[in-house]
């Protein structure tokens, strides 16, 4: 039966592995959650342990009871510990258990690897893997130093490093679990938390390829020239935390009108880098108004970098469709960025995510106000179909923040959540080959007929 599974395993597809990975990481932690010793009273529904098991390993951050009380020490280990495997990647884990072991890493988890690190040469995946480690090790240990240190005189010592630990894995890992009611609502005046938790977001999101070549390039190991990746992440995560902070400095006047003009930074800068992926929030997302909110579900579609802890479309895929429609205003048959001409299917294939994401946030929505007998009624104030709304772009985004839809959802509409969480981690261009296959095809080809088309 070993045998039989392990040969099994071998045929798989690696985009098929990547999802049997996390379907089986899912699976576990489910069991796991479930278990009277991970809850602190009662135990909790399979429907919702599947939900916080999938939250998770997606690195989403959704949740459907409060983590800090609900869930006991051994409860919220889990989640930690599902939080880490998921956002490092469940392939960069087991492959990196088998160089330690001494085992044969086989053709399909390099494969995989590759997935997870496209813009890497293929030789250079091992040497990726041990910088991502070392790297997630360094930095996640940094946060939780700083974050202790500020907490140490609040908490005692214990619950202050059980909490630096548990926020700093959770910011890095672009999760947003928190073990605090309100997130981090309590701490939007301190610098030290919202600097940290934000650096934390913004290492977790810009992708290790990136990371990877900016180390290589300061330490002289690499003086060749940067990347269009790394140029295109850059530039486009740059502009996209900028531009979400003046949003929300300009269109929540009100909102922030008690604070002072330092608080009042902090909040849009902190919560324009977490609306990108991480979840976190250090104000009350419902108190926005419509625009604000249209906004941020932008932010949150758009999402962290290809090869990173976060989900969304991705900057890369931003960029690209701006290269592309600015060619074609221009009236040119190439797409041109930083001096390079992109491939056309690259160009294909950044317009094919982005239909295919919007196809799914709009049939999600649908299937959510449909399976809901009350018509969002739970929700107070009248923006039932905007917090369905956003909750959807949020749950597919892997972002995790929620105008308050979450605990209202129906069963179905928990399932349809946590299947967009799903194809969001694992990624639109991973999912389409499992549905799809890998492989292109001609085709057959007609003759030619022209369409109006606008």
């Amino acid at each position: 039966m070993t045998s039989w599974f392990q040969h099994r395993l071998r045929r798989l597809h690696p985009t098929n592995l990547l999802l049997f990975s996390f379907l089986a990481t899912i699976a576990v932690g489910t069991l796991l959650l479930m278990l009277p010793a991970a809850a602190g009273s009662g135990r909790l529904a399979f429907i919702d342990a599947l939900f916080t098991a999938t939250s998770a390993v997606c690195v989403t951050g959704l949740i459907v009871v409060d983590t800090g009380s609900y869930f006991s020490a051994f409860g919220q280990g889990v989640i930690l510990f599902l939080i880490q495997i998921g956002g490092l990647g469940i392939m960069t884990i087991s492959v990196a258990l088998f160089q330690i072991i001494g085992k044969k890493v086989v053709f399909q988890q390099r494969m995989a690897m590759q997935e997870v690190f496209s813009a890497a040469p293929r030789a250079d995946i091992y040497a990726i893997l041990r910088s991502v480690i070392v790297f997630t090790v360094i930095i996640e240990t940094v946060g939780a130093l700083a974050l202790f240190l500020h907490w140490q005189g609040a908490y005692p010592a214990g619950e202050a490093a059980k909490l630096a630990v548990f926020h700093a894995v959770s910011a890095f890992c672009n999760a947003g679990f928190s073990l605090f009611t309100d997130s981090l609502v309590g701490f939007r005046a301190s610098g030290i938390v919202n600097a940290t938790v934000g650096s934390l977001i913004v290492l977790g999101g810009i992708g290790f390829p990136v990371v990877y070549e900016i180390y290589r390039h300061a330490t002289g190991s690499d003086k060749g020239r940067v990347s269009i990746q790394t140029k295109a992440v850059l530039a486009a995560s740059a502009a996209l935390v900028g531009l979400g902070a003046l949003v929300i400095l300009v269109s929540e006047k009100t909102t922030v009108a008690s604070m002072g003009i330092g608080e009042r930074l902090l909040t849009a800068f902190f919560q324009s880098v977490t609306c990108r992926t991480a979840g976190f929030n250090t104000i009350d997302i419902a108190s926005f108004n419509t625009a604000t909110l249209l906004f941020m579900m932008f932010l949150m579609l758009v999402g962290a970098s290809p090869g990173s802890c976060g989900g969304g479309i991705k900057t890369t895929t931003l960029v690209v469709l701006g290269g592309f429609s600015w060619s074609r205003l221009m009236r040119r048959k190439c797409v041109n960025l930083f001096g390079k001409t992109l491939p056309g299917e690259t160009v294909t294939k950044s317009v094919s995510v982005l239909v295919f994401s919007l196809a799914t946030i709009g049939v999600a929505v649908f299937v959510i106000l449909f399976a809901d007998p009350e018509h969002g009624a739970r929700i107070g104030g009248n923006r039932q179909f905007l917090s369905y709304l956003f909750e959807t772009v949020s749950a597919f985004a892997t972002v995790g923040l929620s105008m308050g839809a979450t605990g209202v959802l129906t069963p179905v509409g928990k399932l349809t959540i946590i299947v967009l969480m799903i194809i969001g981690r694992v990624g639109v261009p991973a999912f389409t080959y499992i549905i799809a296959g890998a492989a292109s095809t001609k085709g057959i080809q007609y003759a030619e007929e022209n369409l109006m088309i606008g």
